[in-house]
């Protein structure tokens, strides 16, 4: 289950239609009740594997998936996987226990947008959503240190010394899985500003996105 907490959803986020994807029922219930919350998330559906989890995407069209990995029939990996060749628009937000490096990377390559661990503060998978709505990669800063080997080849730290101060304090909370709006509000700065200082940290480290920028601040131990 999630732990509970009160976050927030970014003001700005659009209405986003989400459906879960869970065969563990308590879990679904508790999801429901969790993102019942927030008015600006509409559950649309629930499915209990893997297979009726492509068949119900590509039927209700949801903005968002939280999907498990271990599922019946068919994991959660397979499945985003087939969901995003058929809707590479749809985001997939990994909520799973599964937290071995392999299956990590899997879920990533299978183009899952986010990967959150069961029993995490509900606020971590709020910012997974927002942050996957946004188009960014959020890894649960549980899992974050045990696949930066495999994310990316290593870094000369010497990259992170380019950059200023304030681009040290936004990439700072892009490693705790803040979305844009909330780093704005963390640094009362505006989003735009925000978006700049990001473009101009993944263009000093030499990243293509927030999860290897993240991973070089992990390899020079900036958190």
């Amino acid at each position: 289950m999630l732990n509970s907490a009160s976050p927030h959803l970014p003001t700005d986020l659009p209405p986003l239609r989400v459906m879960i994807v869970e065969d563990d029922p308590m879990m679904q219930l508790g999801l429901e009740q969790t993102l019942g919350e927030y008015p600006q998330l509409t559950l649309v559906g629930q499915v209990g594997d893997g297979y009726q989890a492509v068949e119900m995407a590509q039927k209700l069209v949801p903005d968002v998936i939280v999907m498990d990995i271990g599922l019946p029939r068919q994991d959660g990996i397979a499945a985003t996987q087939q969901i995003k060749a058929l809707m590479p628009n749809v985001r997939v937000v990994m909520l799973t226990s599964h937290v071995t490096e392999t299956e990590v990377i899997a879920a990533l390559s299978s183009g899952a947008d986010a990967y959150c661990i069961k029993g995490t503060n509900v606020d971590r998978l709020i910012a997974a959503i927002a942050a996957a709505q946004e188009g960014a990669t959020y890894l649960d800063p549980q899992i974050a240190r045990r696949v930066i080997e495999h994310l990316k080849p290593p870094t000369s730290t010497t990259l992170v010394g380019q950059l200023s101060q304030r681009e040290l304090e936004v990439l700072k909370l892009m490693v705790e899985g803040k979305s844009n709006p909330e780093i704005a509000a963390d640094l009362y700065l505006s989003p735009n500003t925000v978006k700049t200082h990001i473009r101009g940290i993944m263009n000093k480290l030499a990243v293509d996105d927030r999860v290897q920028a993240a991973v070089v601040a992990l390899r020079a131990g900036l958190v």
